[in-house]
């Protein structure tokens, strides 16, 4: 399931391989960019990746969330089970990142 969006002038492309990703992430995608914009007003896009690595009890689900901004992009990747906790986890890192370039 691949979808683009454009939220608040930001545009977001959610690209998962082989998954379809839930309302409830959706949302938290969306919650996720707001908590970004408190720490910078420049977000051009944003690139969030789902997908499984591994098959069977090995799987591993894992996103990939980029943030477009003037300058270098920030760029954050988590591995987990559950995709909602794993977001937010993705957007803390952002966070830091995006304080330390200030």
């Amino acid at each position: 399931m691949n979808y683009t969006e454009n939220y608040k002038g930001i545009k977001i492309d959610v690209q998962s391989v082989n998954l379809d990703i839930s309302d409830a992430v959706q949302q938290e995608v969306r919650a996720s960019i707001d908590k970004l914009s408190r720490f910078t007003q420049n977000i051009n896009a944003v690139d969030i990746y789902f997908k499984t690595e591994g098959q069977g009890a090995t799987a591993t689900n894992v996103i990939g969330f980029r943030v477009a901004i003037p300058g270098p992009d920030t760029f954050a990747e988590v591995k987990g089970e559950n995709w909602v906790p794993m977001l937010k986890d993705a957007v803390e890192k952002l966070i830091r990142q995006l304080q330390k370039n200030k």
